[in-house]
């Protein structure tokens, strides 16, 4: 069974970067669709963005498509979020994501990493 472990998180003025790692063992990572997703306080858990096993498609929430980019690196069992030009509404956890098929709900996830928190002040 894989195991996820999330870092990179931290505090970023508006407009600043970060970039997530998603540290992966226990598994094959190029079996799974990876992604990531995010929970601000009081609101669900929502898709931020997924990559193909190969990294040939890779699918993002509007609300970061053009901002945010997902990439994976099979050999070295990582997954990253490179986050641009930050905005206070992206503040939440940022959790990385283990699935067998695609599919932008929490609910169809099989494996989660802890957690990053990602605060974007203004």
């Amino acid at each position: 069974q894989v195991q996820l472990v999330d870092s990179g998180g931290g505090l970023v003025q508006a407009g600043g970067s970060l970039r997530l790692s998603c540290t992966t063992s226990g598994g094959t990572l190029a079996t799974y669709v990876m992604g990531w997703f995010r929970q601000a306080p009081g609101k669900e858990r929502d898709f931020v963005a997924a990559i193909w096993r190969s990294a040939e498609t890779a699918p993002y929430a509007d609300s970061v498509k053009g901002r945010f980019t997902i990439s994976r690196d099979n050999a070295r069992n990582m997954v990253y979020l490179q986050m641009n030009n930050l905005k206070p509404e992206d503040t939440a956890v940022y959790y990385c994501a283990a699935s067998h098929h695609y599919n932008r709900s929490p609910t169809a996830v099989l494996h989660w990493g802890q957690g990053s928190q990602v605060t974007v002040s203004s």
